[in-house]
């Protein structure tokens, strides 16, 4: 998809698809962990807090950074500089930036009904996990 094609997502404020971003990130993340392993609600809710935090998202978003197509990267900038209302409460300002960057891609995906580059970008993240 070059630059200059629109997409429905196009539409919404970065904000706004990092609120929808974060829901889709999030479920995929307890689909992951429940499909490891069938373990106690508290377990499988420290493992998702690992993988659900600003510090965690924005070492991610590096990672995924090398895989993104022009209009993906510029996406997640749209995000990344996006000025939210709220303060981190665990991590840095940078780190909560670069996680709103990466929901804010989440959600531009799922908004386009991207779901296998999703699923793509995902199983990135999910297999870098597996090797710790």
């Amino acid at each position: 998809m070059n630059q200059t094609t629109h997409t429905k997502a196009d539409g919404y404020s970065p904000l706004t698809l990092a609120f929808l971003g974060d829901g889709v990130y999030d479920l995929l993340v307890r689909e992951a962990l429940v499909n490891r392993a069938n373990r106690p609600a508290g377990e499988l809710n420290r493992q998702k807090v690992a993988m659900v935090n600003c510090k965690a998202q924005a070492q991610f978003s590096e990672l995924l950074m090398p895989m993104l197509s022009e209009k993906e990267l510029a996406v997640y900038k749209r995000g990344r500089n996006a000025a939210p209302k709220c303060t981190p409460k665990n991590g840095s300002v940078a780190d909560y930036h670069s996680a709103t960057g990466l929901e804010c891609l989440f959600g531009y995906l799922y908004i386009n009904g991207e779901k296998e580059r999703i699923d793509e970008l995902f199983s990135v993240i999910i297999h870098t996990t597996d090797k710790k």
